[in-house]
C-alpha cells in the first residue's frame, strides 16, 4: 500500500505557518518534511500537489445538533456528517436533545450505534443532565463520553435543569467537562410577559434578543461560574453572546484553565441589525445581539479570552422557521460553512489564520483531552484539510448538503474553499464531491 504525500503546502499548525509536506501511512501522519522530501518517500508515495494551498488539521466542532434519532425529518447523522466533512469538520460532539433524549447510558449507546453505521466524520456524544439523573451520569465512561450537557436555560428539547440542589450535585460530582447552555429562565419569562403585553402578543424576530437578553445570559453564566469555583468543576460555557459575560472569564494558558468558553459562528458574523434582512434564519438561542457584543466577542476570540469556535449547528425545516419571535424555531445549520466564514474574518483582519486554527482545531482537542487529533503531528490521526485560499464563489442552495436545504449564509461571497478533506488517512471529500466512504471513528478522551 502506497503512502500519501501532501506535497508543498503552507502548513498552518501550532502557531506557525511554513511550506511543508506531510506523509500519511494508513490512518496516521507518518512524517512531516519542512523543506526537501527524501527521494525514497517521493518514489514510494502517491503525490498530492498542494502548491499554493493551506494544510490544516481537521476542524473539531464541540457543539452540534444532528437531530438523530427522533427528529430525522429535519436532519440526520448521514446528511449532517457529510456536510461536516465538506466544510473541513472532521470530528464533532453532538448534543443530547434528541428523541429520546440522551440522558441515559442506553440512549447514548444507541446513538453511538447510529453513528457507527452512518457517520462520515469522527463522533462523540454528550450525556444530558436532568433534575434527577445524576446516578445515570455517574455510570458514564468519560474516556468515551465527551462530557455532560446542562441546559441552565430552556431551548429546543425542553431539558431545563432548574433545581439548585441538582445543579450543585452535577457540578460537584461529574469528573469530566460540564458544558452549559447559560440563560436565566426567570429573566426570559419575565421579558416575554412584558413584551407580549406591550406588543399585544405579536413580536417580530427583532424582539428575540430583547427576550433572551444580555441580562439573562449574564445572570446564568455568572451562576455557572460561581458554582464551578465552589465545586471545583471543569466548566465549559457554550455559545457566549454578550460582552458582559466576558468579565467572568480569565486569560491564561489553555492547558491550565478550569473554566473555558466557546463562541459560535452566528454570533461572530451577525448582529441585531441583520434581523431586518435575515429574519428567522438567524434566530438562535442565545440570540444574536448587538454590534458592540459582536465586536467584543471577536476581540476576545483573537486574544484567547474565548477559547473555541463552534457552530451550534441546529437544523430545522424552513417551514419550522416561519413565524414571529415566539413561534419561529430557534437554530440554524452552519457546520458546512463555519470554517469558510471564519476564514472571511481572517481576510478582514479580525484574527490571524494561525489563531483561527488554534481556536477551531487545537483548543477543542486540548480542552476535551482528545486522543491524537487536532494537530498535525507525527503519530496523530491523519485528519487533514486542504484549503484553496484564492477561490471566489457565492453560496447557492445547490451546494448545501444539510438535509434541511437552507443556510443563513446563502448568497454570501466567499474567497476560499475546502479543496480536500482526509479522515483517518482516507480522502473523503474533494472539491464538491463526497467520496462515499463512511470513515468516521468514535473519539477517545485521555
Amino acid at each position: 500500500m502506497k503512502s500519501i504525500l501532501i506535497h508543498n503546502a503552507l502548513l498552518i499548525n501550532e502557531g506557525s505557518s511554513y511550506i511543508a509536506s506531510v506523509q500519511v501511512v494508513k490512518d496516521k501522519i507518518a512524517a512531516i518534511f519542512k523543506g526537501d522530501v527524501p527521494e525514497s518517500v517521493l518514489n514510494s508515495s502517491k503525490i498530492v500537489d498542494a502548491t499554493g494551498k493551506w494544510l490544516i488539521p481537521g476542524v473539531i466542532d464541540d457543539h452540534v445538533h444532528f437531530r438523530d434519532p427522533g427528529l430525522t425529518h429535519k436532519a440526520d447523522m448521514f446528511c449532517e456528517s457529510r456536510a461536516a466533512i465538506a466544510g473541513g469538520v472532521t470530528s464533532f460532539m453532538e448534543m443530547p436533545n434528541t428523541v429520546p433524549q440522551t440522558t441515559s447510558i442506553k440512549a447514548w449507546e444507541e446513538k453511538m450505534a447510529i453513528a457507527a453505521e452512518k457517520s462520515f466524520a469522527n463522533y462523540s456524544f454528550y450525556l444530558g443532565a436532568t433534575n434527577d439523573n445524576l446516578t445515570e451520569l455517574e455510570k458514564a465512561d468519560f474516556s468515551k463520553v465527551c462530557g455532560v450537557k446542562v441546559f441552565m436555560g430552556s431551548s429546543t428539547g425542553n431539558m431545563l435543569v432548574d433545581d439548585n440542589h441538582s445543579l450543585e450535585d452535577i457540578f460537584r460530582n461529574i469528573p469530566s467537562i460540564v458544558a452549559v447552555h447559560a440563560e436565566s429562565e426567570a429573566i426570559i419569562l419575565e421579558n416575554k410577559k412584558r413584551f407580549s403585553e406591550e406588543t399585544m402578543g405579536y413580536m417580530p424576530i427583532s424582539y428575540h434578543p430583547l427576550i433572551r437578553s444580555a441580562e439573562a445570559c449574564y445572570a446564568s453564566s455568572a451562576k455557572a461560574v460561581e458554582l464551578a469555583h465552589r465545586c471545583n468543576t471543569r466548566l465549559h460555557i457554550l455559545h457566549l453572546s454578550t460582552a458582559k459575560e466576558l468579565n467572568l472569564l480569565e486569560q491564561g494558558p489553555l492547558s491550565s484553565k478550569k473554566i473555558t468558553s466557546e463562541a459560535c459562528v452566528l454570533h461572530l458574523w451577525f448582529d441585531d441589525t441583520d434581523y431586518e434582512h435575515h429574519g428567522s434564519a438567524i434566530k438562535c438561542n442565545p440570540a444574536v445581539k448587538t454590534a458592540e457584543d459582536r465586536a467584543a466577542l471577536r476581540q476576545a476570540l483573537a486574544s484567547g479570552l474565548i477559547d473555541v469556535v463552534a457552530t451550534d449547528h441546529a437544523p430545522h425545516l424552513w417551514k419550522e422557521k416561519l413565524g414571529d419571535c415566539l413561534t419561529a424555531a430557534s437554530g440554524a445549520p452552519s457546520v458546512q460553512f463555519s470554517l469558510l466564514v471564519m476564514l472571511e474574518l481572517v481576510l478582514q483582519g479580525v484574527l490571524t489564520k494561525e489563531t483561527l486554527i488554534e481556536r477551531m482545531c487545537h483548543a477543542p482537542a486540548i480542552i476535551y483531552h482528545i486522543d491524537n487529533r487536532g494537530f498535525i503531528r507525527e503519530g496523530y490521526y491523519a485528519d487533514l484539510v486542504l484549503i484553496d485560499p484564492k477561490v471566489e464563489w457565492t453560496l447557492t442552495g445547490k451546494q448545501i448538503l444539510s438535509k434541511c436545504g437552507w443556510s443563513p449564509f446563502e448568497g454570501q461571497r466567499f474567497h476560499s474553499c475546502v479543496s480536500q478533506t482526509w479522515l483517518n488517512g482516507r480522502l473523503v471529500y474533494e472539491t464538491g464531491k463526497i467520496t462515499e466512504i463512511k470513515a468516521g471513528k468514535s473519539l477517545h478522551f485521555n
